[in-house]
């Protein structure tokens, strides 16, 4: 779905209403730079910390899939992670310690795979619903209200937050 003829046109996408082919062509040039960012990086690259506190860059990509798939289920679905999903997805949504210990030793191809599969999810999921979805009001963070469109800006402006550690970390690698 990632169409690189259009990458810099935030447009209709066939297939989706209006709004929500805005939104994929924000998220999917998001996605595109955060790949830009991550190309071509070894195990141990992906793998590398700064510091004792740190997270890797393979550790933020899993977490930009972990996010994603989180917000799948909870706009989707209505429901919080289940302990199954957490098992699979709660090192990379809490990072930390956590992801420090559980996230290593996988190559550039298995993070791509893991935000590609979560992705091709979400396209199917956003052919179900219209731009009326986009504005449904829900609690959210703390009670707050939000409507689903901020939720899924949230989803890839967290993951273009993240990406400027990435680079960061590339910068700083020794290998």
């Amino acid at each position: 779905m990632l169409n690189m003829d259009n990458i810099y046109l935030i447009t209709d996408v066939p297939g989706y209403t209006p709004q929500i082919g805005r939104l994929l062509s924000m998220m999917n040039y998001a996605r595109h730079t955060t790949l830009a960012a991550a190309k071509d990086l070894s195990v141990d690259q992906l793998d590398f910390l700064m510091d004792s506190e740190s997270n890797s860059i393979g550790a933020l990509l899993l977490h930009f899939a972990g996010v994603e798939y989180a917000y799948q289920v909870e706009t989707f679905e209505k429901r919080e992670l289940n302990d199954e999903e957490m098992a699979i997805w709660g090192a990379a949504l809490n990072l930390g310690a956590e992801g420090r210990d559980k996230i290593k030793g996988n190559d550039l191809a298995y993070y791509v795979e893991k935000l590609n599969e979560v992705r091709n999810r979400t396209y199917e999921l956003f052919k179900t619903v219209d731009d009326d979805w986009l504005y449904q009001q829900e609690a959210f963070w703390y009670q707050k209200q939000a409507n689903h469109y901020f939720m899924w800006f949230h989803v890839f402006e967290d993951e273009i937050n993240h990406r400027g550690q990435i680079r960061l970390i590339r910068k700083r690698y020794k290998g």
